[in-house]
């Protein structure tokens, strides 16, 4: 039987459906979830949870709530348009300032993670330890693991606080790269 998002309250003993599910645990989660473990813990299959969270995030055009996913993994966020009055409410200063060579290195992880401090050097042109250490401490980037190669240098990627700094559902957001310049 093709079952559709819908469908299966009877099955969530009681909510009205799978999207009310994901919601709900989203909702209460203190991380962002992976869609498979999503699935384990509502027992349907992962192509139902990807059905249920298109839909979820559907629903949210034009509201003060996103689906951020990044790597598997999904997390219910504020929408970016609302960061004023959520920092205002909340009582928190204003977003702090990134330098240039932190934006540099920003964008170079970010389009290609994993990548390592030698790949960032030689894209950057100069030496980028205290910048790497400087995003990490705010939470920007983190290890993502170790490449395969001599002296196994550590693989950086971006976060989950990355793409809420920069308002963004996903890597997929990135303005294309143009590298003809």
């Amino acid at each position: 039987m093709d079952r559709t998002a819908g469908d299966d309250g009877a099955r969530l003993s009681g909510l009205p459906s799978l999207v009310a599910g994901v919601e709900g645990i989203l909702f209460v989660a203190d991380a962002p979830i992976a869609v498979n473990r999503l699935a384990e813990i509502l027992e349907v299959a992962p192509d139902e949870i990807e059905r249920a969270l298109t839909e979820l995030d559907q629903s949210y055009v034009g509201r003060g709530l996103r689906l951020q996913r990044a790597g598997g993994r999904v997390q219910l966020v504020t929408a970016p348009e609302t960061a004023s009055v959520i920092d205002r409410y909340l009582g928190l200063e204003a977003r702090v300032r990134l330098s240039v060579a932190a934006l540099e290195t920003l964008a170079i992880i970010a389009y290609r993670q994993p990548v390592t401090r030698p790949e960032i050097e030689l894209v950057r042109g100069v030496a980028s330890d205290s910048v790497l250490r400087t995003l990490a401490a705010g939470g920007l980037i983190e290890e993502v693991g170790r490449a395969p190669t001599a002296g196994r240098p550590i693989l950086y990627g971006t976060t989950f606080e990355f793409l809420q700094h920069f308002g963004l559902s996903g890597l997929v957001d990135l303005p294309p790269l143009n590298e003809s310049s």
